[in-house]
């Protein structure tokens, strides 16, 4: 077995022992079944005398590292917090990420001795904290009531919450200086937007640019979910793409490829602290990086291998976003659609859409692709998925590309010149204007939508669209293959 299917069976089936663990499975249970698939690799390897399947027998006991690894973690991650719930207390904590705004402030914030831990801090809007902020507390931490809400905190590394306490800032810039200066970066960038831009439209650029959502109105959210153009603002692997080719493509215009590589990785990290690491960023900025690698040591890039380390990585750091994080389903899930299901879906309609700009054809089926792969897990974890979503994405992915182009382009311009930015916003504005209109047109919308699944549908649906791509993909090539020996045979007889 070559380097690249041993590291890709390694990951898979680490990942998989993860996700084991995370249904609350027994360790022994575990154990067991990593024994019986190792036998059963065993005897098709004996039965069939293939190589490969004694290498999947020993490889598949990772399964059991996979599992060992979420086990300690979660105990480790539990063994090193001392909070005290359900009493009054003083207590001083330092903000640990970049705080949400809006009606209300949310701040993560990590105890400092003699309490050990991280907790959730709901306040006013007003006085306003940041990003590396030691303040001092008083009130009474709760847990979380709810297990989903629960499960969903500890994922973050969150153990506790209180609303609205007491606060007293002690000291301000505590946290590291290069991620404080890139969220002050991303927030004077808003703010540019903001300046030249009318509300509604400045907030929807800078969800799709730098990830934010915190101006946007009620309306605009619901009509949004209703449209089913959320992800537009959550800076998916699409988003990232954008930012990636770019960089690397100006980078290389002026520098060498090793130094281009050397600064587009560099940009990538730093955009992804900026923009909150949230599990999609991560997964695209890891493909993104892989990809970068193999192009700069002249290796073949594997989208197969980099989506599993993508994944694997991901995990390794935080085992708990396998299961529990719905981002991170819906980011994977959907590239494996586009991946998988998109070429299957061309052959079946005969179709071979040519990659350019504004094609509307490619943005079908990408758009048609990602949406039937993450159709369960929207119905299961938001109750919302619509029908109506795959043509208004359709008709806004198109011109989002040039939208974040100019966008990043307009961000910067506000540092050099108000008037000068002010006239490129008056452009900028017309594309904003078509996308926002769509996104309301659309979310007026009520019909086509599914609101509940049961497990046994989703294992149905899933096993469907396995089907589909297998029968696509492979059952028929296969076949041809298959058509064309036997008439060699024929032809031969008739000799």
């Amino acid at each position: 077995m070559k380097i690249y299917d041993i590291a890709f069976y390694v990951a898979g089936f680490f990942i998989l022992g993860v996700l084991l663990a995370s249904f609350k499975l027994s360790f022994s249970i575990i154990l067991a079944a990593a024994a019986l698939m190792a036998v059963l690799f065993l005897f098709t390897g004996f039965f069939r005398k293939s190589m490969k399947s004694f290498w999947l027998a020993g490889l598949g006991l990772i399964i059991i590292i996979g599992a060992f690894y979420y086990f300690r973690w979660d105990a480790y991650q539990i063994k090193n917090v001392n909070i005290v719930f359900d009493k009054e207390i003083h207590f001083q904590g330092l903000v640990m990420r970049n705080p949400e705004r809006g009606n209300q402030q949310k701040l993560t914030v990590a105890l400092q001795p003699p309490y050990l831990g991280n907790i959730l801090v709901k306040l006013q809007p007003y006085p306003s904290f940041d990003y590396g902020d030691l303040i001092n507390f008083k009130g009474a931490i709760k847990r979380p009531e709810q297990v989903s809400y629960a499960n969903y905190l500890a994922k973050e590394g969150i153990f506790g919450t209180i609303a609205f306490p007491q606060t007293e800032l002690i000291a301000k810039n505590q946290g590291w200086v290069i991620k404080s200066f890139l969220f002050k970066l991303k927030e004077k960038i808003v703010l540019n937007f903001q300046k030249v831009l009318p509300v509604e439209k400045s907030a929807f650029l800078a969800g799709i640019t730098l990830g934010e959502r915190q101006e946007f109105s009620k309306e605009f959210k619901e009509a949004m979910s209703k449209s089913g153009t959320t992800h537009l603002v959550a800076l998916s692997g699409y988003n990232i793409t954008i930012i990636v080719l770019a960089m690397f493509a100006l980078f290389n215009y002026f520098l060498s490829r090793r130094l281009t590589f050397i600064l587009t990785v560099l940009a990538i990290f730093g955009f992804v602290l900026m923009a909150g690491a949230e599990a999609s960023v991560v997964r695209a900025a890891i493909m993104g990086f892989i990809a970068l690698l193999a192009s700069q040591v002249s290796r073949l890039y594997s989208v197969r291998n980099a989506i599993v380390l993508a994944a694997f990585f991901m995990v390794l750091i935080n085992p708990k976003v396998l299961y529990f994080d719905t981002g991170f389903q819906l980011s994977f899930v959907a590239l494996l659609g586009i991946i998988y299901l998109m070429p299957a879906i061309q052959k079946f309609f005969k179709v071979n859409p040519q990659p350019r700009f504004l094609s509307l054809k490619e943005n079908f089926l990408t758009t048609l692709s990602a949406q039937l792969a993450v159709a369960p897990i929207l119905i299961i974890n938001f109750s919302n998925f619509s029908l109506i979503s795959l043509l208004a994405n359709i008709l806004i992915l198109s011109a989002i590309p040039l939208t974040m182009s100019l966008g990043f382009i307009l961000g910067f311009l506000g540092f050099l010149s108000f008037y000068f930015s002010l006239v490129f916003a008056f452009f900028l504005n017309l594309f904003l204007s078509y996308e926002v209109f769509i996104i309301k047109l659309f979310g007026a919308f009520n019909v086509l939508r599914f609101g509940e699944m049961s497990v046994p549908a989703v294992f149905l649906y899933y096993a469907l669209l396995v089907f589909f791509i297998w029968y696509n993909s492979y059952y028929k090539r296969w076949s041809i293959a298959l058509d064309q020996k036997v008439a060699d045979i024929y032809r031969d007889l008739l000799k």
